[in-house]
C-alpha cells in the first residue's frame, strides 16, 4: 500500500478501529445501553427508525442550508464593506467580534418570542453562528492585498473599483472557500441547538425526545447523522475549493 493510498483510507481506517474498541468495551464491561450504547446497538436503532430518522435529517439539512445560504450572502457583503474600507473595518469589525463572542444559544428564547416556534429561529440560529467566519475571511482576502500591487495597478489607470473587483476578489476566493469548510459544520450546530428548544421537528427535537425516552441508540443515531452530513458537505466545498483555487494550492498538493 502506497503512502498516497493509505492517506486516502486512514479516516476510514481510523474510524474501523474506534468502533472495534468501542464495541469491544460496551461488550466487555457490560455497559448498559441506557448509559452508552454499541454501535452494533446504534446500527439495529438506526435501522428500525429509519424513516423517522430521515424525516427529521431532511428537516434539519434544509434548515441548515437557509441559514446557511444567508450567511454567505450577508458574510460576503460585510466582508467586502470592511475588506474595502479602513473607515468601516475600524467602525465595524470590533463590533462584529464582540458579538461573535455572545453565546448564539441565548438568542433562541429571544428568536422564539420573535417568530414563534418552528423554522424562523433554527434559521437564524443557523445564519448568526455562521456568517462571522465567513465575513472575517472575506473581509482579510481584500484587506491584505499588497499595496505595491494595488499601486501599480493605479498607475496603470485602475479604479479603486477596478482592483477590487478584478483583483481582490478572486485573491479573496482560497479565503473564502475556507470560510465554507469551517461555517457550514457550525451551521448544524446552530440548527440542531435551536431545534432542541424551539423546535418539533429535526435532528435536535429528536435528541431531545429519544433521550427522555431512555432510546440512547436513537440518540447516538441522530447524532451521527448529523455529524455526516456535515462531513459531506465539507467535503463538497472542499471539492469545490480545489477546483475553483488550484492555482493558490499548487505548491502545497505538489509531492
Amino acid at each position: 500500500m502506497t503512502s498516497r493510498t493509505l492517506e486516502r483510507w486512514s479516516p476510514f481506517l481510523l474510524l474501523a478501529l474506534v468502533i472495534l474498541i468501542w464495541e469491544a468495551i460496551t461488550r466487555g464491561f457490560g455497559v448498559s445501553e441506557f448509559i452508552f450504547p454499541s454501535p452494533s446497538r446504534i446500527w439495529e436503532q438506526t435501522l428500525e427508525f429509519k424513516e423517522v430518522i430521515l424525516g427529521h435529517a431532511w428537516r434539519t439539512f434544509w434548515v441548515t442550508m437557509a441559514g446557511f445560504g444567508l450567511a454567505i450572502v450577508v458574510g460576503v457583503l460585510l466582508g467586502f464593506l470592511i475588506g474595502s474600507s479602513r473607515l468601516a473595518y475600524a467602525a465595524i469589525y470590533p463590533l462584529m467580534t464582540a458579538f461573535n463572542a455572545l453565546p448564539k444559544a441565548a438568542f433562541v428564547p429571544i428568536l422564539v418570542v420573535w417568530f414563534g416556534i418552528g423554522i424562523g429561529p433554527a434559521i437564524l440560529t443557523a445564519f448568526l453562528i455562521s456568517f462571522f467566519p465567513i465575513m472575517v475571511n472575506i473581509a482579510t482576502g481584500l484587506a491584505t492585498l499588497e499595496p505595491e500591487l494595488e499601486d501599480v495597478l493605479r498607475v496603470l489607470g485602475a479604479k479603486r473599483w477596478d482592483v477590487l473587483i478584478k483583483i481582490g476578489l478572486p485573491r479573496s476566493m482560497p479565503y473564502f472557500f475556507a470560510s465554507l469548510k469551517v461555517a457550514i459544520t457550525l451551521a448544524f450546530v446552530g440548527t440542531t441547538v435551536s431545534e432542541m428548544t424551539a423546535s418539533n421537528e429535526g435532528i435536535g427535537y429528536l435528541l431531545i425526545s429519544a433521550g427522555s425516552s431512555m432510546q440512547m441508540g436513537l440518540a447516538f443515531s441522530g447524532l451521527i447523522v448529523v455529524g455526516v452530513m456535515a462531513m459531506l458537505m465539507y467535503e463538497l466545498f472542499s471539492l469545490l475549493e480545489k477546483r475553483m483555487t488550484g492555482w493558490a494550492h499548487r505548491g502545497a498538493h505538489a509531492h
